[in-house]
């Protein structure tokens, strides 16, 4: 049975990561932050009590700015593989915190990647990269497109990219860079923009809201689909060889996009709700992200199922059934005509 160490196992990602771990046999560990109210909700219908027979998946109290929590974990565990997700990840949030972010998503890198190193164990590592650090680049954007990062956080992923880089190259650590384009599902934050607009189209819809607040509605994105994004993850640390790798749709669509078709999805026309906030406006924006995939499909075999028009209504039809409203039923279609056996429990 193998190991498996997810930093950020409580986010969008970490748990569909640990539902994919699961299903294939993996013992999984997560590291979770002490907090004095439950952040766990994403995992919540997977935990198990540590009491029971054959748990598998097994919680572990630490802090990315805590670097000797962080040997113990790795050095009494002793993980065939990590997969560092964990970070400050929110892009508007960066400029506000700024020195937090380089702490926990720059440094933070730097103090898994040196235990890993000082305890001497040989665990396959992804460290969790994003297209952010494209930044001001011309799309598409491949591995080889230089960083022009634009914000605090895209500078930090910046800094553990090439530090990731570094340790494999210097120390021959097999670590591998996955450089995801943006990917949402019903488990994204809500104060993420896609999941932001879903839960206003569903509660403008319900009369519970009657306006939406935005920024930027120009910028545009690479936008997929999360559950597939992970299983990218955990093919690229089946290869027999570290690298780094982009993962994307190959398409962008601007946020105004993302708005009108949510609202229409609805049966709602966006222009009687979206009104536009200065507040939400970045210091410095990125204008266009689009992903150049080639490498992943030839050497990992990876290429997405859902579209962007697909995203947008599996979103909306998931927050209508948690609001307890009847959904619409494309989205759910979709789901069970695309993967038929999908192995996350919860959407």
């Amino acid at each position: 049975m193998k190991k498996a160490l997810i930093t950020g196992i409580t986010g969008q990602d970490g748990s569909y990561l640990v539902e994919f771990l699961l299903s294939k046999g993996y013992e999984v560990h997560g590291i979770i932050r002490r907090a004095s109210t439950f952040n766990t909700d994403r995992i919540t219908h997977i935990y198990r009590d540590p009491h029971e027979p054959k748990v598998k998946m097994h919680l572990h109290f630490g802090d990315l700015t805590d670097s000797g929590q962080i040997s113990n974990i790795i050095y009494n565990i002793k993980p065939d593989e990590i997969y560092h997700l964990g970070a400050q990840s929110h892009v508007r949030v960066s400029f506000d915190i700024p020195e937090y972010t380089g702490n926990a998503t720059g440094l933070g890198t730097t103090r898994i990647l040196e235990a890993v190193r000082r305890s001497g164990l040989k665990p396959k590592v992804y460290q969790a990269s994003s297209s952010e650090m494209f930044g001001a680049a011309k799309p598409p954007q491949s591995e080889k497109t230089p960083f022009m990062p634009r914000s605090p956080y895209a500078a930090a992923k910046a800094y553990a990219f090439w530090l990731s880089v570094g340790y494999r190259e210097g120390y021959k650590l097999f670590v591998s860079n996955g450089i995801l384009f943006n990917h949402e599902s019903p488990r994204r934050g809500e104060t993420f923009v896609t999941r932001k607009i879903t839960r206003a189209v569903v509660n403008i819809k319900a009369g519970k809201e009657k306006a939406l607040y935005l920024g930027n509605l120009n910028a545009k994105r690479d936008w997929g689909y999360s559950p597939e994004y992970v299983e990218a993850m955990w093919t690229i640390l089946q290869q027999d060889k570290p690298g780094d790798y982009v993962i994307g749709t190959g398409e962008s669509h601007s946020v105004k996009e993302l708005v009108r078709l949510a609202f229409n999805y609805a049966g709602l026309n966006w222009k009687k709700y979206v009104k536009i906030d200065p507040r939400y406006f970045r210091p410095t924006e990125v204008e266009n992200l689009i992903a150049d995939t080639r490498k992943a499909k030839r050497d990992l075999g990876w290429k997405p199922k859902v579209t962007f028009e697909d995203l947008v209504k599996i979103m909306i039809d998931a927050d209508m059934r948690k609001d307890g409203l009847t959904p619409i039923g494309e989205g759910d279609k979709i789901i069970k005509a695309k993967f038929p056996h999908k192995w996350w429990r919860k959407d």
